[in-house]
């Protein structure tokens, strides 16, 4: 079946441009969140892995538009071609090289406008506009005057509202995950922070360290694994997790790319290794692994030495404390600032007895475990949505 094309533009009440010009950042918490190419993918705009700008900086960079929920926004460049619906209302304006759409309900759905964007057809029309001898990107009158076909408003609804469903779930286990990441730090915190664990009432504590538990340099509890591997030895479907796929402030590390784009030696590593993000430590990128794949040269991969550690590992290298001394103890490098494993491996840790650490890892596992689950059905969930939507695209299936 085919739909006449529109021009994007004349069924949209905004189609701008960012303004191309690199925001002042912060490196504390503000209300005002800046979304970078980074941030869009698969369909999402993630608001929650965002850097912060000053409010003045917020009016400054906002005077073409402010994003909005439904809004959909499109990567110029770095990559090009990335679509994401903003899903939030969070407070936010556009870094360089996106392109912002709202559409006019009355012409076209807003759902719709994200997956037709996706689609095979239309994603093909902006690759094929892109030019740059390393970067490809297009340039802005590209997409103000993009073509994509427009079914009647009814037919809009009806795909957008089945290809929503699958989003409507991925959003909802986004949610959920968040929230069972949030237990898991809670629960560390109660037991090995603020002492509060299982039978602390009948245990003797001495300078702050109960009996039977054991300060130690973190090297005896785990080590850097650094088994690397050139470009030319790796599979182009191996999964390749950079420092960009790293959230900020998640241990569930559920997105890679093929590493068929990898050009330089990376760091192997295993399903459930642990990555540690050491550029700016303190954006807080510290998770366990899903798969087996390489890694940046930029993160250090993690093993516990022992099965029983490897809960206790996980989260008290991803805890605010840990990441905190990563982020004061940090060496400068050429152009921005790294941490010093080799100085933070050698730093004393407080030890719970062997009870204490299996009932940690028995209650911590059950929470890893729900994370790992949630964030594999997203991937599939993400790629029945991406199968089913070219086919809602070209008449295949009728709706």
């Amino acid at each position: 079946m085919c739909w006449p094309d529109v021009k994007i533009s004349d069924v949209c009440q905004l189609a701008v441009d960012c303004v191309n010009k690199t925001a002042p950042v912060v490196d504390y918490e503000t209300p005002y969140k800046m979304i970078r190419t980074t941030n869009v993918r698969g369909g999402f705009v993630d608001t929650n892995n965002c850097r912060y700008v000053t409010e003045e900086t917020f009016k400054k960079w906002t005077r073409r538009s402010i994003p909005k929920k439904n809004d959909i926004i499109l990567t110029r460049e770095a990559p090009l071609g990335d679509v994401g619906r903003v899903m939030s209302d969070d407070v936010i304006f556009l870094g360089q090289r996106l392109f912002h759409y709202r559409a006019n309900p009355k012409k076209i759905n807003p759902g719709f406008l994200a997956y037709v964007l996706q689609s095979p057809l239309v994603q093909g029309r902006i690759k094929s506009k892109g030019f740059g001898a390393t970067v490809q990107h297009v340039k802005v009158g590209v997409c103000e005057k993009l073509l994509i076909p427009l079914p009647p408003l009814p037919i809009q609804k009806k795909i957008g509202s089945i290809l929503s469903t699958y989003d409507d779930l991925i959003e909802n286990n986004r949610r959920r995950i968040q929230l069972l990441e949030e237990a898991a730090r809670l629960l560390y915190k109660e037991w090995f922070v603020h002492l509060r664990f299982p039978g602390h009432e009948h245990t003797r504590i001495t300078d702050g360290v109960p009996e039977g538990w054991n300060l130690k340099p973190l090297n005896e509890l785990c080590y850097q694994y650094k088994e690397t591997i050139e470009p030319k030895k790796v599979s182009f479907e191996t999964p390749y997790i950079g420092l960009e796929h790293m959230p900020r402030r998640s241990i569930t590390f559920s997105d890679w790319e093929s590493s068929e784009k990898v050009t330089s030696t990376k760091f192997v590593f295993n399903e459930k290794d642990i990555l540690f993000g050491k550029i700016r430590p303190y954006f807080h990128k510290v998770g366990f692994a899903l798969c087996d794949g390489i890694t940046s040269s930029d993160a250090v991969v993690i093993r516990a030495r022992q099965t029983l550690l490897y809960h206790f590992v996980l989260a008290y290298i991803s805890s605010d404390y840990f990441v905190d001394l990563a982020s004061k103890t940090c060496r400068e490098g050429s152009k921005m600032p790294r941490a010093d494993w080799n100085y933070l491996e050698k730093q004393s840790v407080l030890v719970p007895s062997k009870e204490q650490l299996v009932e940690f890892s028995e209650s911590h596992e059950l929470i890893i475990n729900q994370l790992k689950t949630l964030a594999l059905l997203n991937i599939k969930l993400a790629q029945a949505r991406d199968l089913l939507l070219p086919k809602l695209m070209n008449g295949e299936i009728e709706v």
